[in-house]
């Protein structure tokens, strides 16, 4: 068994969606100085790094993060490999792209992943996303989780359509994954999102188990 770590390293360089608080990561008890313990202090977004999105992130009666099923973030996942030339990950894309009968998880490997794998600390505006036409898609296929490996699911400044219809449909959102060493196939996901109660989002460590 080999167990695949996909998370973000959260740092002060870690980029952020515009507007959202920046990671503060910094230690306020320090053995050197004399403390007892080396202590840090954490200020992040709920959105920070490789993360979870709950569906009251888009839907103002929507359910928060503490109270998604773990069943769902656990379990068998393909991780589907695009080509360098898809920029929009359309309903047309999805059915060329070899998908599984019966999947219900799904890991988008785009050229995002580059950016990861080049240790960009920009945010990027030109990340590959899903169309809403492609979130249709997979609400119709039965998808009950979906990941990509940029800040954010759907097209830069047109971030509702794509959030709104999978989160309707109770698909669980990953966002923020590393897959840049990631081939694809079939594995075993495991994500864990932070307990947040009553919280939009969370962070989450997530590892892929290859068998």
């Amino acid at each position: 068994m080999r167990i695949h770590d996909i998370s973000l390293t959260v740092t002060s360089n870690l980029p952020t969606w515009p507007g959202d608080p920046k990671v503060e990561l910094e230690r306020v008890e320090k053995i050197e100085d004399g403390a007892n313990a080396n202590v840090s202090r954490l200020s992040a977004g709920v959105h920070t790094g490789t993360h979870v999105d709950a569906p009251f992130h888009f839907l103002a009666d929507g359910t928060t993060v503490d109270t998604l099923p773990l069943d769902i973030l656990f379990g068998a996942v393909q991780v589907v490999e695009l080509g360098d030339q898809v920029d929009l990950i359309t309903a047309e894309v999805i059915q060329s792209a070899g998908l599984i009968h019966g999947v219900e998880r799904i890991l988008f490997k785009t050229r995002n992943s580059a950016f990861w794998a080049r240790g960009e600390t920009e945010f990027q505006t030109g990340f590959v996303a899903i169309s809403a036409d492609g979130a249709e898609y997979l609400v119709q296929q039965g998808i009950r989780l979906v990941g990509i490996d940029y800040l954010s699911i759907a097209p830069f400044k047109n971030s509702r359509p794509t959030h709104q219809i999978l989160l309707k449909a109770k698909i669980v959102v990953i966002e923020g994954l590393d897959l840049s060493q990631i081939n694809p196939g079939v594995y075993q996901l495991a994500c864990l999102p932070l307990k947040l109660g009553g919280s939009d989002g969370a962070p989450a460590r997530t590892v892929l188990i290859e068998q």
